[in-house]
């Protein structure tokens, strides 16, 4: 454990203590322990943890708002957040206190009846780790355990707050210090121990959960998710066993791995579960001599949570070359499988197939494809391994693959029901093209993915971008797990859509990316509510209940990776507004003011003057660079400053200043002199510009006198 306790409370937080209204009977705030969350079923209107229980069903036993009488839902209250980047969070719920995150890993208490403020936690994370955070500077949420709250930051630390004051009580460094590693997800407490993970795999680095000591922070275990050097020995046998599985100096470039966001725990069997990433490189051709399964990659493991001792693993994409994380829901439930009571554990995964595995054992049970697949035909039931066809892995050129590395579903989390017993899944279905780098070195400053980005480049014929938007598609899936067959489906306008919740009122949320809360029959699909949030509603959905009234919570706020890459595709970019927290009830009078979206202006862009080829190498360290956070074509999604219309980029000087002299490193953008020379930024600014020309001619038509005469008559 460090001394380090970085952060601080706000004075305004502090004046907001005296609100804060202990709750009825003996218990302090965030009061939560093994009884408790081992019996969260028991308190219904408690939210105590990430996916409400330890399964992470995220469903919950509430009825008082149902299908019946959902249409009559009303917005109770709202809260502010101080970011206007992503919104990932799950709100929890502990006896009148909401606990929420937002980005910059901030944290809040609120008052769950009025949205009051009780305390702000600011980690002062440094800006410029923005640069490190692959999908944006997202946090999921916090955990609670006897009178702590639990954030981890996306630099890389843990803290436990004082549940009423927010005041930090212990802090521990869990990656390296100046390294590549992030944190993104929420933290799961079993046994009193805090279980993290990490991300980074796309920088280089080796993934691994930890469990610390809630009370001190002390390190208890960590499980290394992929082997480092042999020559310094492995860590326990299941590294050795992994070790067999790769070819190559992987550990040079980390090996990736990091399991960044799903957890669950069961407590019968004493084994947390937990999803890892993809590898580092993407492609197993330059990662590991394009040979071996790669253990740990994109699998889920089981380790004993007292010790972190290996149980099992299932690996879902072996070798994985695409992106294709297992880090989506893993969710427990007991279901009835071939005339006998399975335990089973389902992932609706990122390759495309939904998956239900024994959680005893990782014995493979099913495995179905829940969107369109390329890649491979269906899963050997005998092997549990797909079995592909054609050449998905690029060995004898580029190739078009369903999923791509925005997965047939992501992070957003599904909800399954067991009153119907079906899971209700954000389904997407978004192509892209993979060919091996030839020129692929390792470089920890930059995305490692050993593919060629300039095969993803946006198209510059209108007709074609318009191909490419109209191939982007999202949906809600209720899937029946026992036969992995869709029991219904909406689609949506576009991909990237909200996690789910289901409830015993027969309802299914869900939030969309154009901006709307919804609410289904959840044995139909049929919309029985719905109401505009003014910005994308991505988060996981929860429900909780105070005084005899349920709420409904759900986080709002322009953001995570689509919005950085897509811009293109989106019919409603983002806006410079923070984020929210909306919370709804039945007979809600409140109301949401309507956002107005300032639309930057597009002033005319200087001439180019530069070659084809010159432009064309911009093109191709723009990909490379800056892609992930300014968008296919620079078309941004309104999250951050639209390139095109940048004054900055209009300027050579000043454009150099920013991108290799680094003079907004604490806005974020940090300087790229490691990887691009003064020549190179030219060449950027350059292609910059002719995405410039031809947006500032699409904006001139549509705002030219004869645009908005219309045509002629007849």
């Amino acid at each position: 454990m460090t001394g380090r306790t970085a952060g601080a409370v706000s004075a305004l937080a502090l004046l907001g203590l005296a609100s804060w209204d202990a709750p009825a009977g003996s218990r302090g705030p965030a009061e939560v322990d093994a009884a408790r969350l081992t019996a969260a079923d028991r308190e219904p209107g408690q939210w105590m943890s990430y996916g409400r229980t330890y399964s992470e069903q995220r469903y919950s036993p509430l009825t008082q708002v149902n299908a019946g009488n959902a249409s009559k839902l009303g917005l109770a209250w709202s809260f502010e957040l101080a970011t206007n980047r992503g919104v990932e969070v799950t709100p929890v719920v502990v006896d009148g206190v909401m606990y929420v995150t937002s980005s910059w890993s901030l944290v809040y208490a609120l008052d769950a009846r009025t949205g009051k403020r009780l305390w702000t936690y600011d980690p002062e994370v440094p800006r410029e780790t923005g640069f490190y955070a692959c999908c944006d500077v997202v946090n999921r949420g916090v955990a609670v355990w006897q009178g702590k709250v639990y954030v981890a930051t996306l630099d890389g630390r843990l803290v436990a707050l004082d549940a009423r004051t927010g005041k930090p009580v212990w802090t521990v460094r869990t990656t390296p210090e100046k390294s590549p590693y992030t944190i993104t997800m929420a933290p799961r407490i079993v046994r009193g121990k805090v279980m993290i993970g990490n991300s980074g795999s796309e920088y280089g680095v080796r993934g691994y959960v930890s469990a610390y000591d809630a009370q001190t922070g002390k390190l208890a275990w960590r499980f290394y998710t992929v082997p480092g050097d042999p020559s310094k020995g492995f860590e326990n046998k299941a590294m050795e066993m992994a070790a067999k599985t790769w070819k190559g100096e992987w550990w040079k470039a980390g090996g990736g791995g990091s399991p960044w966001d799903a957890m669950s725990y069961d407590p019968e069997t004493n084994l947390l579960y937990f999803g890892t990433g993809n590898g580092a490189p993407w492609n197993e051709k330059v990662r590991s001599a394009g040979e071996g399964d790669n253990l740990f990659l994109s699998s889920i493991v089981a380790v004993n949570a007292d010790t972190g001792e290996y149980a099992w693993h299932y690996q879902t994409t072996p070798g994985d070359s695409w992106d294709f994380d297992s880090t989506q829901s893993l969710v427990l439930a007991d279901l009835p499988i071939g005339g006998r009571p399975r335990k089973v554990l389902m992932q609706a995964a990122k390759n495309g197939f939904f998956y239900v595995l024994d959680r005893t054992n990782g014995q493979l049970i099913s495995a179905e494809p829940f969107v369109k697949v390329t890649w491979a035909k269906g899963v050997d039931k005998a092997t549990g391994r797909p079995i592909e066809i054609g050449d998905p892995r690029y060995k004898t050129g580029p190739a078009i693959v369903e999923p791509s590395s925005f997965g047939g579903h992501n992070w957003h989390p599904m909800s399954f029901s067991p009153k119907t017993g079906l899971a209700y899944v954000p389904a997407q279905e978004v192509p892209g093209v993979y060919g091996t780098d030839d020129r692929y070195a390792y470089d920890p400053s930059q995305w490692n993915t050993g593919t060629d980005t300039k095969l993803n480049a946006l198209p510059s014929d209108p007709k074609q971008r318009a191909a490419m938007r109209n191939a982007f598609r999202g949906y809600l899936e209720a899937i029946d797990p026992l036969t992995g067959k869709i029991a219904w489906k909406v689609e949506h306008k576009g991909p990237w859509n909200g996690g789910t919740l289901a409830t015993a009122g027969d309802l299914v949320f869900q939030g969309t990316a154009d901006g709307r809360f919804n609410a289904y029959e959840a044995k139909t699909g049929k919309l029985v509510w719905s109401t505009p949030t003014y910005a994308a509603t991505l988060a996981g959905p929860m429900t909780y209940s105070l005084d005899g009234e349920q709420y409904v919570a759900v986080g709002a706020g322009f953001g995570s990776v689509y919005f950085l890459v897509a811009g293109f595709a989106l019919d409603k970019p983002g806006n410079a507004d923070n984020g929210k927290i909306l919370v709804y009830k039945l007979g809600g009078r409140q109301v949401l003011p309507k956002p107005q979206l300032v639309k930057a202006e597009f002033p005319k862009p200087p001439p180019v003057h530069a070659s084809a080829a010159t432009i064309a190498a911009g093109q191709a360290s723009y990909q490379k660079y800056c892609l992930v956070c300014h968008g296919y074509g620079a078309i941004s999604g309104g999250v951050l400053p639209d390139l095109r219309k940048s004054p900055v980029v209009a300027q050579a000087d000043a454009f150099k200043d920013v991108v290799i002299g680094g003079v907004r490193k604490e806005a974020g953008m940090v300087s790229f002199a490691s990887v691009l020379k003064p020549a190179d930024a030219d060449a950027v600014r350059a292609y910059l510009l002719t995405e410039a020309q031809a947006g500032w001619k699409a904006e001139h038509a549509k705002t030219s006198p004869a645009a908005r005469k219309g045509p002629k008559p007849g």
